[in-house]
């Protein structure tokens, strides 16, 4: 007779222990990963406008004109925040070419906000980070 071979009780509960602490461990690390991927679209959601304040500026040689709403020699802003919205932005306002975005309450995001704000220098529009979402961590040479 053949000796029957296989994996014991034991040894079949201590690899369900060992998948059950790894997908502990992996959990948090997942989230965090999903909301920072869902905070990079209210991130991307101020291209259009960067652009549509950019060339405001460069029409006016002032920010004090670009807020949603106007339009000027081959730029505008869409009447409607909501024209730009999409996806996990709940709101997104212009002010003096300063954009704030705010994120949904959904998927890990906490309505955290993004804020870029326009200084002319040299002719040219410069963006700087004004305001960034808490528990969403960018590196330095980001801008998110």
């Amino acid at each position: 007779m053949k000796k029957q071979s296989g994996f014991t009780l034991i040894e079949l509960m201590i690899v369900v222990a060992i998948v059950a602490i790894l997908a502990a461990v992996a959990m948090p690390a997942y989230q965090t990963y999903t909301a920072k991927a869902r905070f990079s679209e209210v991130v991307n959601s101020v291209n259009p406008i960067k652009a549509q304040v950019e060339l405001c500026y460069l029409n006016t040689q002032a920010f004090t004109a670009c807020d949603l709403g106007a339009s000027g020699e081959g730029w505008s802003f869409k009447a409607a925040a909501a024209d730009y919205a999409a996806g996990h932005v709940a709101s997104i306002s212009v002010t003096d070419g300063k954009i704030l975005v705010t994120a949904d309450t959904t998927g890990g995001l906490n309505g955290q906000t993004y804020s870029i704000e326009p200084t002319a220098t040299n002719g040219s529009v410069v963006w700087a980070l004004s305001a960034t979402a808490a528990n969403i961590t960018c590196r330095a040479q980001d801008i998110c």
